[in-house]
């Protein structure tokens, strides 16, 4: 398989890069960058532990190496700033955006292709590719509450003291500020977390309220996230690679579950080579509900002011 990285030069695409390195499954890293130099400084460094990781081709490409890439992974955008929530990026992102649309349009892109939208605010851009492109919808994802639910389980996990990898919630909705933890389906070990030994509700509101506050945290205090959104993004793509067909809260167009439609938001979805596979909907608490419903009217008036 090969992936094409659009803004691999800046730090989320550069980590995104190495994690897929990493992972030894993808055959092929494309890195496109309108800063050529950086591009090519990032597959040289990258070219330099080739030996240590795996037998892959990465390079520095251009613009045209998007036509036959498996994966477009866009990552291109403007950082957020510290006391700036993601949708305030929305103006000043749409405009690069649109370009990066243009280019895809104009190069052209595979017909079986899947478009990979990890750029802020992520569900607006995803939106706003599936509108432009003309590729059918399930071939359009985002990287939608997939870094905010790995946030979520490890810092709960952190604070439980339990394995990472056996600590499971998911986060639905926006990746935003009206983000949705389903603490109803919340787990330890295969087991309830509500029973888990230390669990109270103080505890759940505070990791909580440190999740949504986590990625303004690591702005203000290294100036963006990299290592995390890098192994996210590649998890996505090692799912798709592999036809696993595993549930993940990516960003995806919405026909009717939960009852959304016409907006791009993270739902559990079921996720495979053709992209999205199936979009489940289980019940949720009322209050959990609720919150995803007006997440999805949050990002639809968004959408409406700007696109």
């Amino acid at each position: 398989m090969k992936v094409s990285i659009i803004g691999a030069g800046g730090l989320v695409g550069s980590c995104a890069a190495s994690a897929l390195q990493f992972g030894g499954i993808v055959r092929e890293i494309a890195l496109v960058d309108v800063n050529q130099d950086v591009a090519e400084g990032q597959a040289l460094d990258l070219l330099h532990g080739a030996s240590l990781t795996s037998d892959q081709r990465i390079y520095a490409a251009g613009p045209e190496d998007n036509a036959d890439a498996d994966v477009i992974c866009i990552t291109a955008g403007l950082r957020r700033k510290p006391d700036e929530s993601r949708l305030d990026l929305i103006n000043r992102n749409v405009e690069l955006f649109q370009k990066i649309l243009a280019g895809l349009k104009s190069s052209g892109t595979k017909k079986d292709a899947i478009v990979f939208v990890v750029s802020n605010p992520v569900d607006v851009l995803t939106y706003l590719a599936v509108k432009e492109l003309g590729l059918p919808p399930a071939q359009v994802i985002g990287l939608g509450t997939v870094l905010d639910t790995t946030r979520l389980r490890s810092m709960l996990a952190q604070r439980l003291g339990t394995p990472p990898s056996q600590t499971n919630v998911i986060i639905l909705g926006e990746h935003g500020d009206s983000m949705v933890p389903v603490w109803s389906a919340a787990q330890v070990g295969n087991l309830p977390l509500e029973k888990w030994p230390g669990v109270t509700p103080g505890l759940i509101a505070e990791v909580e309220k440190k999740t949504r506050g986590s990625g303004a945290e690591v702005i203000k205090k290294k100036g963006g996230a990299g290592f995390a959104v890098g192994v996210s993004i590649a998890d996505v793509i090692h799912s798709i690679a592999l036809d696993q067909h595993r549930i993940l809260p990516v960003s995806s167009l919405q026909n009717g579950a939960y009852g959304l439609r016409d907006v791009c938001i993270s739902v559990p979805t079921i996720l495979g080579r053709t992209g999205v596979v199936e979009q489940v909907e289980i019940d949720l608490w009322p209050k959990e509900k609720t919150g995803l419903q007006n997440s999805g009217r949050v990002l639809q008036e968004t959408i409406a002011k700007v696109l």
